[in-house]
C-alpha cells in the first residue's frame, strides 16, 4: 500500500535524479530503498522509471504518481500551516444561526467589520429553520447562534448582546392607538401576527400572553417587512423590537404603543460552547456585534453599558 514515505521517496528520486542520493536524503541504504521501489512496482504492476538512463526517465506511471507525491506534500504542508493557525487563534469558522429574522439589519454589518479584521476567519450563516438554534450547537452544525433566551446547557456559554423593548404595532387608525400601552387583554381583539417560530421563543407570549392565559388567533409571516405590510392593511396586530422597526415608525408607516406600564423587556444573546468562547476570534467578533449594535440601533441597552 502505498504510504506517506513512499511518496516522500519518490520525491526524493525526482528532485535527485539517482537512487543513491534519493537514499541519502531519506536516510535509508540504497538496498532498502530499491526494495521499496521493486515492491510498490509489483503493486502496480508497472516499473516507475527506467535504471538504465541518466538522469532517471519516469514512466507515465511513475510520472503520475510523483505529481500525487507533490500534491500530497502541499496538502499537508497548507493543513499544517491552517492548524498553528487555529492553534493560535488566528484561522478557523465562525458558522452563525438565528432564531430573529430582523437580526440580519445588525448581523450583516458586524460580518463585514469583523472580516476585515479577520481576513482568515471564514465566515457562514446556516440557513433553514430550526426548532432551538441552542442544539446547532451541541450537533457541531454551528459556531455561534443568536438566540433571545438562555436555557440551562452544561456545555454553552452565553454572551448577552443588549436589551429592548418589545413593541405593540397595529395600523394608523386602530383602535389601540386610543391607548398610552397595551395591555394582555389588548391582544384578544384582532389576529396576533408573529413570526413562525414556537410560542417559547416569542417575547410576547412566553413573557405575557402565556402567564395571563390567554391565545389569540394567530397568523404567521417570514419576514418583518412582510409582518408590517400586513399590520399596516389592517389583517392584524403584532409586537416586535422597537430597534428593528424604527424606520417605518418614523415614516408613520405603522402606529406602535409599549406593552405594559414599564415595558416589556427582551433581551439578546450570542450562545457559544464554552471552548470556543475562549478563543480570540470569537471574543471578538462578539465584541464586534456588541459596537455595531451601538452605533447603529436606537433605543436598546448594551450589554455592561446604556
Amino acid at each position: 500500500m502505498l504510504e506517506l514515505r513512499h511518496l516522500e521517496t519518490l520525491i526524493a528520486i525526482a528532485e535527485t535524479g539517482s537512487m543513491a542520493a534519493a537514499a541519502r536524503r531519506v536516510a535509508l541504504t540504497q538496498s532498502a530503498l530499491s526494495h521499496q521501489i521493486k515492491a510498490l512496482e509489483a503493486h502496480y504492476e508497472n516499473a516507475f522509471f527506467s535504471r538504465r538512463t541518466s538522469p532517471i526517465r519516469w514512466s507515465p506511471v511513475g510520472e503520475r504518481l510523483v505529481a500525487l507525491a507533490y500534491d500530497v506534500r502541499r496538502a499537508l504542508a497548507d493543513a499544517e500551516r491552517d492548524v498553528v493557525r487555529i492553534r493560535e487563534g488566528k484561522a478557523g469558522q465562525i458558522r452563525i444561526a438565528v432564531e430573529c429574522h430582523s437580526c440580519f439589519e445588525w448581523l450583516m454589518p458586524a460580518m463585514d467589520h469583523f472580516r476585515a479584521r479577520w481576513p482568515e476567519i471564514e465566515l457562514d450563516l446556516v440557513s433553514g429553520f430550526h426548532p432551538d438554534p441552542v442544539d446547532l450547537l451541541a450537533e457541531n452544525r454551528a459556531d455561534l447562534v443568536i438566540v433571545s433566551h438562555q436555557r440551562r446547557c452544561r456545555d454553552v456559554a452565553f454572551h448577552s448582546l443588549f436589551r429592548y423593548k418589545m413593541l405593540g404595532i397595529m395600523a394608523n387608525g386602530h383602535a389601540l392607538t386610543a391607548k398610552s400601552y397595551l395591555v394582555a387583554s389588548d391582544f384578544t381583539q384582532d389576529v396576533l401576527i408573529t413570526y413562525p417560530i414556537p410560542d417559547q421563543r416569542l417575547d410576547l407570549l412566553r413573557q405575557l400572553l402565556i402567564p395571563a392565559g390567554i391565545s389569540p388567533e394567530r397568523r404567521t409571516a417570514t419576514l418583518t417587512e412582510a409582518i408590517l405590510q400586513l399590520v399596516a392593511s389592517g389583517r392584524g396586530i403584532a409586537a416586535l423590537p422597537g430597534w428593528a422597526i424604527q424606520p417605518f415608525l418614523d415614516r408613520a408607516y405603522v402606529a406602535s404603543r409599549p406593552i405594559t406600564k414599564q415595558g416589556l423587556w427582551c433581551e439578546l444573546f450570542a450562545a457559544t460552547t464554552k471552548s470556543a468562547a475562549a478563543l480570540d476570534f470569537i471574543r471578538d467578533f462578539v465584541a464586534t456585534m456588541l459596537k455595531v449594535c451601538a452605533d447603529q440601533l436606537q433605543a436598546i441597552e448594551i450589554a455592561g453599558g446604556g
